[in-house]
């Protein structure tokens, strides 16, 4: 297998020209071909899961936006275009609050990016896929020549580690991804169609913006972490095998992770990765906190036809549910809307959680405006 470098470099604040430094010697480290871009439609991906503040570490910042689009324009771009479908609904209305709160859309005003509000998409075939054989895909990355992924470095609850391969489920439109969901409701299965995802949109960069990144409860109820680099690789399963060591989780704790070294995609140790440190920076943090949503599964010891109903009882009876505080909840119905199953309803002016129904995704927990659903034991 070809080793792809990841190279980690030195970002302590977002101070702009901090920033566009950082992003130039992250280029230049990994010695790209600047005929990767020179007169090429190029969409650059980011993360913006949902109206947050770029200082709450949900989305990635403005500033490495900005960067990342100077230096391609200074590459010979044709076109830039900033693009993602957040969670929940898929409309131009709802793509211009997020873009303004998360500011996005200031970034390309600097710059002379477009700034997407179309809402189209179109069914593409999958690339050599071992799940799922074609995913409706939003119209800017049908269009792009290449796709840029710039994603924000935080934990997440279903998948262990939000990162380069979990950063492009924003390529599927609005409420298709609870579908998606509820279509893989293991998490194993999930993890294997992102992968399939990752290798159908082939993005040939992605940037992770771990400035500031999330630990615990992510990818939106966690706690902002001070990790102070920007990760750059042309190989987005080598990039997340680089995280899940950054942030001290066994690539047995993340899908996605798992999934690509049994496809070959990345080496299946850290110490075999190819890693460009110029500034020195640590690559692990032992303290980083992960998501109170450790899985129990024992389905790997026990006969093959007691697996599924093994599989059932750690999700349903054993796994961490999400429960929602009723103190804090607005009543908004924004984990309603996002709900796989529609295991949840507003009634009285707070949203109830049918557990029977529940297939613990966290879905609700990841798309709650206010932070008001929490992960929980079984107790």
């Amino acid at each position: 297998m070809r080793q792809t470098p990841v190279a980690l470099v030195q970002a302590q604040d977002y101070e702009p020209d901090l920033i566009q430094a950082a992003v130039q010697k992250l280029f230049a480290s990994l010695s790209l071909d600047p005929d990767l871009f020179r007169g090429k439609r190029v969409l650059i991906k980011p993360n913006l899961l949902m109206r947050r503040r770029p200082e709450e570490a949900t989305t990635t910042h403005p500033q490495i936006l900005t960067a990342v689009i100077r230096q391609i324009q200074q590459l010979g771009a044709r076109q830039i275009v900033v693009a993602d479908s957040p969670g929940g609904l898929y409309t131009p209305a709802q793509l211009k609050g997020i873009y303004s709160v998360c500011g996005v859309q200031e970034a390309c005003e600097q710059t002379g990016a477009e700034l997407n509000l179309e809402v189209g998409y179109g069914a593409v075939p999958a690339v050599q896929p071992r799940c799922c054989q074609k995913f409706n895909l939003i119209d800017p990355v049908r269009q792009a020549d290449v796709v840029v992924s710039v994603g924000k470095l935080k934990t997440h609850c279903m998948t262990g580690l939000s990162g380069g391969v979990k950063n492009l489920f924003g390529c599927i439109p609005g409420l298709q991804k609870p579908q998606m969901h509820y279509r893989y409701q293991n998490k194993n299965d999930f993890g294997s169609m992102l992968v399939d995802l990752a290798q159908t949109v082939a993005p040939i960069l992605t940037i992770m913006d771990a400035v500031e990144s999330m630990e615990g409860d992510g990818p939106s109820g966690g706690s902002v972490r001070h990790t102070g680099c920007l990760i750059g690789s042309e190989n987005p399963f080598c990039l997340d095998l680089m995280l899940s060591e950054l942030i001290a989780m066994s690539p047995d704790q993340i899908p996605t992770v798992q999934e690509s070294i049994r496809r070959g995609l990345c080496p299946s140790d850290f110490g075999e990765l190819v890693i460009l440190n110029p500034d020195s920076l640590p690559t692990r943090i032992p303290d980083y906190l992960h998501p109170n949503t450790k899985t129990v599964d024992f389905s790997g010891s026990v006969p093959p036809f007691l697996a599924p109903a093994v599989q059932w009882s750690a999700r349903h009876l054993l796994a961490p549910r999400p429960r929602i505080d009723p103190n804090q909840c607005i009543g908004c119905g924004k984990c309603a809307e996002s709900c796989p199953p529609s295991a949840i309803r507003v009634e009285r002016g707070r949203a109830v959680i049918r557990y029977r129904s529940c297939i613990r995704c966290y879905c609700c927990h990841e798309m709650c405006p206010v932070r008001a659903i929490h992960i929980h034991g079984r107790s």
